[in-house]
């Protein structure tokens, strides 16, 4: 419990300009508040910014927050908390789960060629943090459900779908 695992952690900010993005190290933070003081950094003036922390190629964390204010968290497995330090850092505090990966299939009839969920999954916290955004709690919690489908790739998808995709691939190639 509590270990080291690798991780990588992105923000992007929407700003006046546009999407700015940078990546963040969130070893050397003590605590969910020192996180949100480090977003708050990434686009001063942004009206959205989200963090996307990446974890052993298993788990995935998205923090949003409105105008420097309004923390809202989601993770795609809870284990990710009770894995290492960072995991507990963010999600450590989330107490209303996420809709189960179960209830996805409930109305899904018309897309019977998805890749099975991950039966172990147990997201946590506020899936529908970027409906505004074109990604809603069903389409979230159906990319981090996938088998096979990295942290990394959901990222994408999202970034991709909400127009700062060219940025964080660029962040990523770095």
């Amino acid at each position: 419990m509590g270990g080291k695992l690798s991780t990588f952690a992105a923000a992007v900010g929407r700003g006046k300009n546009g999407w700015t993005a940078s990546e963040m190290d969130l070893s050397g933070l003590a605590d969910i508040d020192e996180v949100v003081d480090a977003l708050r950094d990434v686009e001063p003036d942004a009206d959205v910014t989200l963090l996307f922390v990446e974890s052993d190629d298993q788990y995935l964390a998205v923090l949003r927050l409105d105008e420097g204010e309004d923390l809202r968290v989601f993770g795609s497995d809870s284990a990710f908390a009770d894995e290492s330090r960072i995991g507990a850092m963010l999600l450590g505090e989330i107490e209303a789960p996420a809709l189960e990966i179960d209830d996805l299939t409930a109305g899904d009839d018309d897309e019977t060629d998805q890749p099975a969920a991950d039966p172990d999954a147990d997201p946590v916290g506020d899936a529908e943090l970027l409906n505004d955004l074109g990604i809603n709690a069903h389409k979230l919690l159906g990319l981090c459900g996938q088998e096979g489908t990295m942290p990394a790739d959901v990222t994408a998808e999202i970034c991709g779908r909400i127009g700062c995709g060219d940025e964080m691939e660029e962040l990523r190639e770095a």
